[in-house]
């Protein structure tokens, strides 16, 4: 059951990938955005994968929800700001 789980740990590590690409080179501040959060997701359920490798699931689920809501809240506050500034559906400032 260990080598499963650290298989699917590595195969979501190999798909954060793809979120990463897309939050450095995103074409707009909101694909950027999306890129963050789904990396801060898949971090989570990381987390939790190496609580059940480590067997302290108890002690892991503590660290993922707190992970889960400052990510939850670190999107929501860009995001807004983002909107009240008008820029959220822009062009990248890094092109």
């Amino acid at each position: 059951m260990t080598i499963f789980f650290l298989s699917v740990a590595l195969g979501l590590c190999f798909l954060m990938l793809f979120s990463m690409y897309r939050a450095l080179f995103g074409p707009t501040v909101l694909d950027r955005l999306i890129g963050v959060n789904a990396i801060g997701s898949k971090t989570v359920v990381l987390l939790l994968l190496i609580g059940l490798l480590y067997e302290r699931i108890d002690m892991f689920v503590d660290i993922a929800l707190a992970y889960a809501f400052l990510n939850f809240v670190a999107v929501i506050a860009a995001s807004r700001y983002f909107h009240k500034r008008k820029g959220l559906y822009e062009e990248s400032f890094m092109d």
